[in-house]
């Protein structure tokens, strides 16, 4: 199964992400907004990184966990490589994660400046969640 794709928008980048559980799509939703910005597997796991995120419900989850992801990149130059643990209980979750320090070495293709709630979806058809979202550009 494909992880992510990028789905058509007039402005900004609307995702679809894929997961066989929660926390694969989840995952596979922040590694698809790092590749808004630049190839997450390019990235050398160099600096290690521990958050936790938390939400009134799955969507205000997902919005914290994206959003710790753009404050990384803003206040510390950290760029995703990849997600070693992800942990959801209820409506809170823990990450750790891995990647470097931005620099010229890396490609950088534009800036997210937010996560939208804008047609943002998380459900489970098939046997499999599927999560829709839009991030601003």
């Amino acid at each position: 199964m494909k992880p992510y794709k990028f789905l058509p928008h007039t402005a900004d980048v609307r995702i679809e992400a894929y997961g066989k559980s929660l926390e694969e799509a989840f995952i596979n939703s922040a590694y698809a907004t790092t590749d808004v910005v630049t190839d997450h597997s390019k990235v050398a796991a160099v600096v290690e990184k521990e958050f936790t995120a938390k939400g009134e419900n799955q969507e205000s989850l997902l919005y914290d966990f994206l959003e710790q992801f753009l404050i990384l990149i803003d206040a510390d130059g950290f760029l995703l490589h990849e997600i070693k643990s992800l942990e959801i209980s209820g409506n809170k979750l823990s990450v750790k994660c891995v990647g470097d320090s931005y620099s010229e070495k890396y490609s950088v293709h534009t800036h997210v400046k937010a996560i939208t709630y804008q047609e943002m979806s998380i459900v489970e058809e098939d046997g499999k969640f599927v999560i829709k979202f839009i991030v601003d550009i």
